[in-house]
C-alpha cells in the first residue's frame, strides 16, 4: 500500500499540517523518512537539548505523523505507516535535498549509521567463532534461503512478520516480495545488528521491534506471511510460539517454520542454549493443527555429502509451510508448490 495515496479527514489534515509547520519538526520528519531514530540520535544530529527534541517528537506523535516504539530503556521513532505518514512524504518530496541545513543533517545521520554499523560488526566479531562452528554441521545457509524462497513463491504480498529476527536476514531475503516487513526479537544486541543491516541494504519497507514471541507487539495487525527461522529450538514453549504466530496471520496467510530435524547433539543444549534437539514431522504437524493451521508442505534439507570429516555429526534442516484455512478477502497468493516430505526420525 502507498500511504501517500490515502485520503485524510479535514481535521486530521489540518492537525498534521500544524504539527509539521515548524523548522525543527520539518528537519526531524526529513530524518525519519530516512531512518528510525532515538531521542539521543536526534539530539546529536540537530544539536538541540533532549527536552526540546522530546517535545517536538511528542507533538509529531500526537498528530499521527510519527510512531513511537519503546524498547527497553530506549525509545525509537519512525515515520508513521498511515495516511499521515503519506502526508509527510508528499510534503517533503518538495524539500530541496541540497539545502545546507538538510544536507548537514543527512551527513550527521550518515555518521551515526556508520557508528551503529561498526558496533554491530564488533558484536558479530565477538560471537563469530561459536556461530561458524555451528554452520559446519548443516547445509549452507544460501541453500536454506533458496528453499525458503521456493516455499513462499514469487508472488508479492502485503505484510510480513519475522519472529526471532536476529540479524534481520530473513526480512532481507524476502524484501522484494512484501510491502511492509516487521521483525521481532527479545535481544537488544541483535536488534541493533538488524537495524544496521536494514540500513545497509536500504530496506525502507522493513523495521524491527523489541517484543516477546509469546505476546507479540503487533496491536491487532495481521500478516500475510509469518516466518520462524531457527528460533523454536531455543524456546521452552515451542507450540505456544506457533499458536501466537497463527493468531497474527491474515485469513489465508502462511506460516513458514525452519528448524532442525531430531538429532542427538547434546553439546548444542549445554554450550549453545538449545532447549530442544530438533523437531519431528509429527510433532510439528500436531502443533500446527492445534494452532488451527493446515500443513501445506514439508521439506528436509540434509547436510552436504562433502562435509569435512572432522565436522561432527550432521544436522538436517526442515521447512514446514502451513496456512490459515479461513478464506481471505484479498487476491489469491496463487498455487503453492507442494514439496514431498522425506522421512525424518520420530522422537517421543
Amino acid at each position: 500500500m502507498v500511504f501517500s495515496d490515502l485520503a485524510l479527514p479535514l481535521d486530521d489534515l489540518l492537525n498534521g499540517l500544524r504539527a509539521a509547520g515548524e523548522a525543527t519538526r520539518v528537519r526531524l520528519l526529513a530524518l525519519l523518512m530516512q531512518s528510525e531514530l532515538t531521542v539521543k540520535d536526534a539530539t546529536t544530529i540537530l544539536g538541540q537539548s533532549q527536552p526540546r527534541i522530546s517535545r517536538h517528537l511528542k507533538l509529531l506523535t500526537e498528530a499521527g505523523l510519527v510512531q513511537r516504539f519503546p524498547e527497553g530503556s530506549w525509545v525509537y521513532y519512525r515515520l508513521a505507516d498511515n495516511a499521515q505518514g503519506g502526508l509527510v512524504e508528499a510534503l517533503l518530496s518538495r524539500l530541496d535535498a541540497a539545502d545546507p541545513v538538510v544536507e548537514r543533517d543527512r551527513e550527521r545521520l550518515d555518521a551515526i549509521k556508520r557508528a551503529h554499523a561498526e558496533a554491530a560488526a564488533a558484536y558479530f566479531r565477538a560471537h563469530a567463532e561459536s556461530w561458524d562452528s555451528l554452520r559446519t554441521l548443516y547445509i549452507a545457509e544460501d541453500a536454506v534461503e533458496d528453499a525458503m524462497r521456493e516455499a513462499i513463491g514469487r508472488e508479492h504480498f502485503g505484510r510480513m512478520l519475522d519472529l526471532g529476527t536476529g540479524t534481520g536476514r530473513v526480512l532481507e531475503i524476502f524484501s522484494d516480495l512484501y510491502e511492509n516487513g516487521l521483525g521481532v526479537d527479545t535481544s537488544h544486541d541483535m536488534l541493533r545488528v538488524a537495524r544496521a543491516n536494514i540500513e545497509r541494504a536500504g530496506m525502507h519497507s522493513a523495521q524491527v521491534r523489541h517484543g516477546d514471541i509469546y505476546s507479540l507487539p503487533v496491536a491487532g495487525q495481521r500478516f500475510d506471511v509469518v516466518t520462524i527461522h531457527q528460533v523454536l529450538h531455543y524456546l521452552e514453549d515451542a507450540p505456544g510460539a506457533i499458536a501466537e504466530a497463527a493468531r497474527a496471520l491474515e485469513p489465508g496467510g502462511r506460516l513458514l517454520v525452519v528448524d532442525f530435524a531430531p538429532h542427538e547433539l547434546e553439546f548444542l543444549r549445554t554450550d549453545h542454549a538449545h532447549r530442544r534437539l530438533g523437531f519431528s514431522h509429527g510433532q510439528m504437524a500436531g502443533w500446527l493443527k492445534a494452532a488451527g493451521l493446515e500443513l501445506v508442505s514439508v521439506r528436509d534439507l540434509p547436510p552436504p555429502v562433502d562435509r569435512p570429516a572432522d565436522a561432527g555429526d550432521p544436522l538436517t534442516v526442515t521447512l514446514w509451510l502451513a496456512r490459515d484455512p479461513h478464506v481471505s478477502s484479498r487476491p489469491s497468493f496463487g498455487a503453492e508448490t507442494e514439496i514431498a516430505a522425506e522421512p525424518a526420525k520420530e522422537v517421543a
